[in-house]
């Protein structure tokens, strides 16, 4: 373990308590967002409120290991990564992934937290980057939308919409103008993988001449669904 690892993992034990259930910590590029292509230690916590019809990450709804926070801290810290990102299932289903996230920061790691857009974001810490969801009709989770996390987003933060059809296409256009979602913080469109063609969204885009970023989930063209990855 090198100098900078082990300086780390002394602030990580002097400051960090409690426990989360954890699904798996892996590393990875990163798939998705403005830091796409970046190593990435996926720290993927157990549990979701939300049963969206294209989920992907079924497997972290149940089961799981409870685990110390400077425990997880210490994984981390052994992939030698700069970037860390706090997934789930829904990660802020468990209230200590604010003491996680807040170490992580502490430790000097490039943050982002994916989050449904169902719960309150407010308490966060400011440091962290936020990827927030919000869930259109096609993923059966519309209802769940918490609009007033709108008005807790930051520059650095982004919004995202996973979109199986037109409808949703459609649906999530209405929500940008409604919201002014574009002076807020950058959008990012992304096809449900194996429902809607990628290249259908982007003629949609481009036709419309919308301010948005389109993505794919650049891990699944590396390897597919594995789980992990």
């Amino acid at each position: 373990m090198n100098a900078r690892v082990q300086a780390r993992d002394t602030s990580i034990q002097a400051g960090s308590s409690g426990r989360l259930r954890l699904t798996e910590i892996f590393h990875s590029l990163q798939g998705e967002s403005d830091s796409i292509g970046w190593p990435t230690v996926f720290v993927r916590l157990t549990g979701c409120p939300l049963r969206c019809v294209w989920c992907d990450t079924e497997y972290s709804f149940h089961g799981g290991e409870w685990q110390e926070i400077d425990h997880i801290l210490r994984i981390v810290a052994e992939f030698g990564a700069h970037h860390v990102c706090v997934t789930g299932g829904e990660p802020l289903a468990q209230k200590r992934c604010l003491d996680l996230l807040e170490s992580l920061c502490g430790a000097g790691y490039e943050v982002s937290l994916e989050t449904s857009g169902a719960l309150d974001i407010s308490a966060v810490d400011p440091r962290v980057r936020r990827v927030m969801d919000l869930k259109a009709p096609g993923s059966g989770e519309v209802s769940r939308n918490l609009w007033s996390n709108l008005d807790q987003l930051r520059a650095h933060d982004q919004i995202k919409f996973v979109l199986a059809d037109r409808a949703d296409y459609d649906w999530a256009v209405a929500r940008m103008h409604e919201h002014g979602l574009t002076s807020r913080c950058p959008i990012l469109f992304s096809p449900v993988h194996g429902k809607l063609a990628p290249r259908e969204l982007a003629d949609w885009i481009l036709a419309d001449r919308l301010p948005v970023r389109f993505q794919m989930q650049l891990h699944k063209l590396l390897w597919g669904s594995e789980p992990g990855r």
